[in-house]
């Protein structure tokens, strides 16, 4: 295809069969059709199940039917069905967006995915609304496609989808973990290679630059199926968070920058936890630690107050999925965390 593929309201993809095409249909179509179709073998599969794949006229609906190189087929994409999910006029602070994806600064308090119990006022409730008619289909549905999450009560930087093509392009990146994702933290005391406790802690290395390491593995916590865990192999999903001191605060808190190289549910919070940092007001992993009145002053009930875990998607990039182009997004702190460390730096000034 000379033209970049659009999922038009009847859109028919012809796609003939190479010289060393597999024998299984399935299989030989996710190898066939054009890259910027952004056909996914699962989607191709329920596409073929559901009666959209045909050869000579013939529908066939067998995923493991024999094919034979120089056959063409034919696949139908009808157009993207609206979804269960309503659209809602919520404000979003839209940072960049095109025909493909949507880069949002969200608030801490939304949650970016309808879920049992929050079934409405999510991100995805109000970029439906937002996005309306130029949501192209996701996986043959008119919704945003979500590649990442952040908590619901963490602020910052987070893209969508708007495409197939975009969210096929986006989904690789951050399989690959080619996205750079910076996020800035205020965590209870001040890591520090000197530390000998936590250069005894497992997992925990240290690099170049004053740069923390932590590598485990992370799982469902065993008793509380909503946390997340510190495992290690060959239980739970490899996690690696990578860490740096920006600014400390009278060796109580600190400021530091985090980037990840895997995206964990929960990993900052569940690895500065295990390195015994913390993040102030994070009510599930951050622990009962007070900051002293002695040293802090106002700052430490500035910290016991702080009604979210202090944690911001401050930085994202990644390369365009369509276009190629380099893409980097900065976000400012938001008001309250600024409050926060203005607090911690009057103890000391």
């Amino acid at each position: 295809m000379d033209e970049p593929f659009e999922d038009g309201p009847s859109a028919v993809i012809e796609v003939t069969l190479g010289p060393d095409s597999p024998p299984r249909l399935d299989k030989a179509l996710s190898l066939a059709v054009p890259e910027e179709a952004a056909l996914s073998r699962s989607r191709l599969a329920r596409l073929i199940s559901e009666g959209a794949v045909s050869r000579g006229g013939e529908v066939v609906t067998d995923q493991k039917a024999k094919v034979a190189p120089g056959e063409t087929w034919q696949i139908c994409l009808g157009p993207a069905v609206a979804v269960e999910t309503l659209p809602e006029a919520i404000a979003l602070n839209v940072v960049y967006e095109d025909a493909d994806l949507i880069v949002i600064d969200k608030p801490a308090g939304m949650v970016v995915h309808p879920a049992p119990g929050s079934p409405s006022g999510t991100l995805v409730n109000a970029l439906l609304h937002h996005c309306g008619d130029s949501l192209s289909g996701i996986g043959g549905e008119r919704r945003p496609g979500i590649v990442h999450r952040i908590d619901k009560e963490t602020s910052g930087l987070l893209v969508a989808a708007k495409s197939d093509r975009a969210h096929h392009g986006l989904a690789t990146q951050f399989e690959a973990h080619s996205v750079t994702r910076h996020y800035l933290a205020v965590c209870h005391g001040v890591p520090m290679g000197s530390d000998p406790r936590l250069r005894g802690t497992r997992g925990v290395s240290f690099e170049a630059g004053g740069v923390i390491r932590i590598a485990t593995n992370l799982a469902r916590h065993r008793t509380d199926r909503q946390k997340q865990a510190v495992t290690w192999p060959p239980e739970g999903r490899h996690a690696v968070t990578r860490a740096h001191v920006v600014e400390a605060f009278a060796g109580q808190a600190a400021l530091i920058d985090c980037w990840l190289e895997t995206g964990r549910t929960h990993q900052i919070r569940v690895h500065l936890a295990h390195a015994g940092h913390g993040l102030i007001g994070d009510p599930v992993y951050g622990g009962r630690r007070k900051l002293s009145e002695k040293l802090m002053g106002e700052g430490a009930q500035a910290a016991a107050d702080f009604p979210r875990q202090a944690l911001h998607a401050a930085s994202l990039g990644f390369d365009h999925p369509v276009s190629g182009a380099r893409l980097d997004f900065t976000s400012a702190l938001p008001a309250d965390m600024q409050a926060l460390i203005g607090a911690l730096r009057g103890c000391y000034r």
